[in-house]
């Protein structure tokens, strides 16, 4: 695994930087339930080797860089299972993402000879790099985060931008880029209807 340049910001993105038109972004919390479990830590990376890494305070105040870039329209957002990380930016930002790339989405219609659809798995196959995600389960609300921490925070965001490139391809030769995009679309509806109580709900169902 590549190590990465971290930087680590509190509350917000430092004055003056710019990450390019295509951000890879992730989150860290603590808890999978966005409406109950606070935002801890937004990962940020252009792509470049270089992570931007926002510590979120229990008490968060306005971080309106981050803010901006996240809803900035000409910024593409790359995310890995963008449904869970817009919800959870939603709730706890009152942040509005958009656009949106999720490379889980992309796998899903693409890779459909499997269904290990992972970062981890991804990065396996169509990158042939192993990514340890040993700290997946941590305590992200600590006010000092470990190097181990910061390092697998990190690695989430790394390899977005090289998996969008092969997804992409993936997603013309099999003639469904359209129905990517409107699946991207949607993500941020579908991130209000799980806050909204529809989380397990299929209300296109029956």
């Amino acid at each position: 695994m590549t190590h990465p340049e971290i930087h680590l910001h509190q509350g917000d993105l430092p004055e003056g930087l710019t990450l390019g038109p295509v951000v890879a972004v992730d989150t860290e919390t603590m808890g999978l339930r966005p409406e109950r479990d606070r935002l801890c830590l937004v990962q940020l990376s252009a792509g470049d080797g270089v992570v931007h890494l926002v510590q979120i305070a229990a008490d968060p105040a306005p971080a309106p860089r981050l803010t901006a870039l996240l809803e900035d329209p000409d910024v593409l957002k790359l995310f890995h299972y963008a449904r869970f990380d817009v919800a959870v930016m939603m709730a706890h930002l009152n942040v509005a993402c958009r656009p949106i790339y999720c490379t889980k989405i992309a796998s899903k219609l693409t890779r459909t000879y499997t269904d290990r659809h992972g970062l981890k798995d991804l990065c396996r196959e169509l990158l042939g790099i192993d990514v340890s995600k040993t700290q997946q389960s941590s305590d992200w609300g600590a006010a000092a985060l470990t190097p181990q921490q910061l390092e697998y925070a990190a690695g989430d965001v790394l390899y977005l931008h090289r998996l969008r490139e092969r997804l992409d391809a993936m997603l013309a030769r099999e003639h469904r880029t359209a129905l990517a995009d409107a699946c991207f679309e949607f993500i941020a509806t579908r991130a209000a209807l799980d806050l909204s109580g529809w989380r397990d709900e299929d209300i296109f169902a029956h």
